[in-house]
């Protein structure tokens, strides 16, 4: 059996060491609080989390099938939305070679030094406070995210690339181009089963309003206590990822967490709030987070299918389940949540009755 001195000098030995980014060194009072409440290992709990694979669709029958194939592949996509929140597309016309060229890029930016990935504007023609990491608002290590990212506009992908990084912009915008079209797809697609034909994506959901994200989850000493990214739902109509091989990413399933198996050839969907909103709660935008790992760091990127800060969010039927709002105020009820609760509240504030 260890002993509780040894396991207590142990952890704050693997915290104390550097870390890009230096988590320990910002967040070291909410650490210190956690692992003076470590006692013996028998004294922790390790819930396990079944691995699922999410319901698995082949885009290639919308352009290759028969009208019978297609309008399966459609109801298939609407019914995964529906029950699942989340499904998975092969054949999407993104290569394996964007794909690979997207990690290998992601892993050189994100090996550049703390301070210079910190002034991204002026070594990697990234905006101004793109670079994001942890949680400036934890009280607590559950509201640490355990995670480092570039929050990327569409509009932001420069046409010259920074010194070393000759592919990084041609990668990415190859990325941001075909998921875009795949963004369109899929609303149009959603909608129509809904039994509503639409314009609506096109006319509000632009490059300029739609943004990608790439994310590093740094090795974790301690990942029973802290998550790589924190339990939310996400504030856009659609999202777009692609994942490594690592693992990590959980949803919530007939009330209970489950762990996605990764398929490195497949790109995850998920509904946003926004959709589940305009769908008048008929898709669902599920809880989802991400688990941090103690051995391996893991990489991913995320495309947000978002519309302008001033595009009204109504339901396409009546009576509606949610009041009408703005994508602005939507944002910032989250913010003001977020920093006042320590987490999102999302789409229960709209709700008519809550009015």
């Amino acid at each position: 059996m260890v002993k509780s001195g040894t396991l207590l000098e142990t952890l704050k030995q693997q915290l104390s060491m550097d870390s890009d980014p230096p988590f320990h060194e910002a967040y070291k009072t909410l650490f210190d609080k956690t692992i003076e409440k470590k006692i013996t290992p028998k004294n922790e709990q390790v819930v396990m989390v079944e691995e699922c694979e999410l319901p698995l669709i082949d885009l290639s029958r919308l352009d290759h099938g028969d009208e019978g194939e297609r309008e399966g592949c459609k109801l298939e996509i609407a019914r995964a939305s529906q029950e699942w929140g989340f499904f998975q597309v092969v054949n999407h016309g993104i290569s394996c070679e964007i794909l690979e060229e997207m990690r290998f890029m992601q892993e050189r930016v994100f090996k550049q030094p703390f301070d210079i990935k910190t002034k991204e504007d002026k070594y990697l023609n990234f905006s101004a406070g793109s670079y994001r990491w942890g949680t400036p608002t934890a009280t607590c290590l559950r509201q640490l995210s355990w995670s480092e990212a570039f929050h990327i506009p569409l509009l932001d992908i420069s046409t010259s690339p920074p010194a070393g990084f000759d592919s990084l912009s041609s990668t990415i915008g190859q990325f941001a181009t075909t998921v875009s079209s795949l963004a369109q797809k899929l609303a149009e697609i959603l909608a129509e089963k809904l039994g509503h034909k639409s314009t609506f994506f096109q006319e509000h959901c632009l490059p300029s309003t739609c943004y990608l994200r790439m994310n590093r989850y740094p090795p974790c000493p301690i990942p029973s206590e802290v998550f790589g990214l924190m339990p939310h739902t996400d504030s856009d109509f659609l999202t777009i990822l692609h994942q490594d091989q690592v693992g990590g990413l959980q949803l919530v399933k007939d009330d209970k967490w489950i762990s996605v198996k990764p398929n490195p050839e497949a790109l995850i969907i998920n509904i946003g709030d926004l959709f589940q909103a305009w769908s008048n709660d008929v898709y669902k935008s599920v809880q989802h987070r991400v688990v941090t790992n103690s051995l391996v760091e893991r990489f991913s990127t995320a495309y947000f299918f978002c519309p302008s800060y001033d595009t009204v969010i109504h339901s396409c039927h009546e009576p509606s389940v949610y009041r009408k709002f703005s994508f602005r105020e939507y944002r910032q009820q989250v913010q003001e949540d977020v920093q006042k609760l320590g987490s999102k509240i999302g789409l229960p504030r709209f709700l008519v009755q809550s009015q």
